[in-house]
């Protein structure tokens, strides 16, 4: 999403922008990864599978959603400074909501339509298929595609539909939070430091992995995710409450080599225990390592970021206004990547490079040449008018209730969490 221009003097989390940019280049390479990874269920599966990126992608999947939300939360901190519960709802859903609708009817299909053909339960004609799709009238065949029951699906923009839940959450218990029991708890937060700032946070999110991981396993359907719901919503408290706090950032830079160590430490042991198993193996230990690596990885990039990124880039302006439609473009541009590349046979090591060109080119054309040049698209992909971008802050109005406030990141598709 785009920000306002910054006034003179004020504050700007650099940082959390630059997160938000970098990790969806990280996504795109992670949403080809899918195309090839063997074993793991996708729209479409290469014949060049490879029996060795299941652990690279399962060493990512471990947080990769988890930092988005926390980075999600981080963002609703800025954001609900001077705002009441409505006015949060109502700019939430309109930025959120309304590029879902428009995504599912117009960029989402031709993914369904791709998946389908390749099973064999949909016929070719893709003109044929969405007038049905659209239509939501007559069934399709059972797994013809994600979300086949449905009629319509979401496919990678689940994460919208997620990220307002959460937002609308934390927007209808404002009071609770600015109460002074509110208050407290996001003090208490913000002041861990040292070992607690590295242990605590991820007892949570091991409690949730106990009581229902077994239960419910990962499906990203909105009304029974309840596993993913406690652990992405626990983690989107977490950045809400750090938002605008300077201290917790300051001892997440501190302890960043610290955090980096026990995070290797952690995913080591995870994979060492993993290897060689008849079956992916159960139990506590399995438990403490997934989330303990999950919070330590999430603490260092944070830690990280916060030491090497806090600084306006020069690339960031034009990342912040471009981050959302590559994220609502790029799994379609990947899947029709694939019906374009994969009859050329160019092969396991130069295939993947192009489908990657081939995503990025895509996403750059479609946004820069098109996307943000017409006003009425902007809004469908999540983009404020250009009214709305050229409105600056007068100096004199500045104040730290006023202080530009970082985007809530926007990109990402489901696969299995290890």
């Amino acid at each position: 999403m785009t920000l306002p221009t910054s006034p003179p003097g004020a504050a700007r989390r650099h940082d959390i922008d630059a997160l938000r940019a970098l990790a969806f280049l990280l996504v795109i390479l992670y949403h080809v990864g899918m195309y090839y990874v063997a074993d793991w269920p996708w729209h479409l599966k290469s014949p060049h599978a490879a029996d060795w990126l299941p652990w690279p992608m399962r060493v990512l999947n471990l947080w990769r959603m988890d930092l988005v939300f926390l980075i999600s939360g981080v963002s609703l901190g800025f954001l609900s400074r001077g705002q009441g519960t409505w006015g949060l709802l109502r700019s939430r859903g309109l930025r959120l909501m309304l590029p879902l609708a428009f995504g599912m009817a117009v960029v989402v299909p031709y993914q369904a339509y791709a998946e389908g053909v390749a099973r064999g339960l949909v016929a070719p004609g893709f003109g044929t298929f969405l007038l049905r799709y659209l239509s939501m009238g007559a069934p399709w065949p059972k797994g013809a595609f994600a979300g086949a029951e449905f009629g319509i699906t979401w496919n990678h923009l689940w994460y919208l539909p997620y990220l307002f839940l959460y937002t609308a959450g934390v927007a209808l218990t404002l009071p609770l939070w600015r109460s002074a029991a509110g208050q407290w708890v996001r003090r208490r937060f913000n002041g861990l430091r040292g070992w607690q700032l590295l242990v605590l946070p991820a007892l949570p999110l091991l409690v949730w992995t106990m009581l229902l991981a077994r239960h419910f396993p990962a499906t990203h359907n909105l009304v029974w995710d309840f596993h993913l719901h406690s652990i992405y919503f626990t983690v989107f408290l977490y950045g809400y409450w750090m938002g605008v706090d300077t201290g917790i950032w300051r001892e997440l830079e501190r302890l960043r080599r610290v955090s980096l160590l026990l995070a290797v430490a952690a995913i080591g042991a995870f994979i060492a225990l993993r290897v060689g198993a008849k079956a992916p193996p159960t139990g506590l230990l399995m438990d403490v390592l997934r989330n303990a690596y999950l919070w330590l990885a999430v603490a260092t990039i944070l830690g990280h970021g916060h030491h090497y990124l806090n600084r306006p880039w020069p690339w960031l302006r034009w990342a912040n206004e471009s981050v959302y439609p590559w994220y609502m473009l790029h799994q379609t541009l990947i899947v029709a990547g694939v019906a374009v590349l994969a009859p050329l046979a160019l092969g396991p090591v130069w295939e993947p490079v192009a489908l990657v060109a081939v995503t990025i080119a895509g996403c750059w054309l479609l946004t820069d040449g098109l996307i943000r040049r017409v006003g009425w698209l902007r809004p469908l992909f999540g983009l404020k008018r250009k009214a709305e971008v050229a409105v600056v802050t007068p100096p004199a109005l500045a104040s730290a209730s006023s202080m530009p406030r970082p985007p809530a990141p926007e990109w990402h598709s489901p696969s299995p969490r290890a």
